[in-house]
């Protein structure tokens, strides 16, 4: 494999260079079962960083790519080999051309039916050598969820990519894992929506500067009390720097 991983605050987390990502992508499809790639903000560690569902998903994960500019700070400060951060809707960009360029398959799940429709339509015109082979809008009752897995498995997509409306998030492919053949599971809430023109991006400047949390304030104010976290967070980098790092 071209990808190191390494140990953050009890969370793994994977170094993999854009330029590895097509490979890597291809190496992980050739694997029997269901597989998994996780972005990984600075949110997500914390939660992963224990013993719950997510914790394993992650722990269980093919690839694990940062998407929050604190863990890579976390990692130099740690003395770890610092990973390459990717912005969630670039890499599902780069992710749907790998694909596209072998002539795989893709399935949707997620959103609501007006903006999954428009979200296929246009990824229809942009990837159109890519094969969308499924879709089921998201926010579905429980009793229609195991028609959902059965269309899936029958299907056997390349890749599924995952919205909002799936309530587990990441854990949703992970707990359902047995019921599942062949494809790549990934998971960006934004996706559909921006795809659909119904969402905006943040704009690459923003991210690249590791402001995009000033985004989400903005669009939610509660969001401020991310700051109480994020001060567990640096607590943890120093316990583990001075305790637990040698």
């Amino acid at each position: 494999m071209s990808i190191q991983r390494i140990n953050l605050l009890g969370v793994p987390v994977d170094l993999c260079a854009p330029e590895n990502l097509e490979s890597e992508l291809l190496e992980i499809l050739a694997k029997p079962g269901t597989k998994q790639i996780i972005f990984l903000s600075v949110w997500d560690l914390l939660k992963a960083h224990g013993k719950n569902d997510l914790a394993e998903c992650v722990k269980n994960a093919d690839l694990v790519i940062p998407t929050s500019k604190s863990i890579l700070r976390s990692a130099k400060f740690l003395k770890k080999p610092v990973p390459v951060r990717y912005n969630p809707f670039t890499a599902i960009i780069q992710i749907l051309s790998i694909m596209e360029s072998h002539y795989k398959s893709l399935y949707l799940l997620g959103s609501h039916n007006k903006t999954l429709f428009k979200a296929e339509r246009n990824l229809h015109a942009t990837f159109p050598n890519l094969k969308i082979i499924g879709r089921c809008v998201g926010y579905y009752p429980k009793n229609m969820e195991a028609d959902i897995i059965q269309a899936i498995f029958k299907a056997q997509p390349s890749l599924v990519l995952l919205s909002d409306g799936i309530k587990e998030k990441n854990c949703w492919p992970y707990k359902r894992r047995n019921s599942f053949s062949s494809s790549i599971f990934v998971y960006y809430k934004d996706a559909f929506g921006i795809f659909s023109e119904r969402t905006k991006r943040i704009k690459e400047s923003t991210f690249n500067k590791g402001h995009e949390v000033f985004i989400e304030i903005l669009h939610n104010p509660f969001k401020i009390f991310l700051i109480f976290p994020f001060i567990g967070f640096i607590i943890l980098n120093i316990w583990y720097r001075l305790f637990r790092n040698k």
